[in-house]
């Protein structure tokens, strides 16, 4: 036998089945409810894409019912009853939705770039790529990551550097030479 760790929580549960034993106040409420549950999640499901979301609906329209039971006087109609306020109440859902899109000057991503290209294949030139950088000595590989990886404008390049725009141009001009001359590169022509 297990001790209980927490003895408020058992307590809990040991008055929540003592309370269970009481009659619910509509029994006729109960019966309903399981007698037509799986013909109202069918129409729940018909208004919503998802089958949680529909379960979810189903549950509040019942709730809504089970407050309104005692006027509703003629209980041979409460499909139609349960039907208007799952359609009510999806309706509100749908009302009440947050709308998560924003207006900017930019699109936040950029689109991709071909159709169908392997994102092997993309890592793989990817490191390649790399690799042939690496080889670059010290001050075109800077010059090279600068102006295209850091996106920065020969002026830009040459201030952060500390030398001038011609050097920048040169130096950029022949790390492309180098790099176009790289073999492992030549797989991307």
């Amino acid at each position: 036998m297990t001790t209980p760790v927490c003895t408020s929580a058992s307590d809990a549960a040991v008055s929540a089945r003592q309370t269970r034993a009481y009659p619910l106040p509509y029994p006729s409420f109960a019966s309903y409810v399981r007698a037509r549950q799986p013909v109202l999640l069918r129409t729940a499901r018909s208004l919503t894409a998802n089958p949680s979301d529909a379960e979810d609906l189903l549950q509040t329209a019942l709730a809504k019912t089970y407050v309104a039971w005692e006027r509703i006087e003629d209980h041979r109609a409460l499909d139609g009853y349960v039907r208007r306020a799952l359609l009510n109440t999806r309706t509100s859902q749908w009302r009440k939705r947050r709308v998560d899109e924003f207006v900017c000057d930019e699109l936040p991503e950029p689109e991709p770039a071909g159709g169908g290209d392997d994102p092997a294949e993309r890592q793989a030139l990817h490191d390649a790529m790399w690799r042939a950088i690496m080889k670059l000595p010290a001050r075109q590989r800077a010059m090279v990551v600068l102006r295209y990886y850091e996106d920065l404008s020969e002026v830009q390049t040459a201030e952060v550097l500390g030398v001038s725009v011609g050097t920048v141009k040169s130096a950029v001009s022949r790390a492309l030479g180098k790099l176009r001359e790289d073999p492992e590169l030549d797989v991307a022509r």
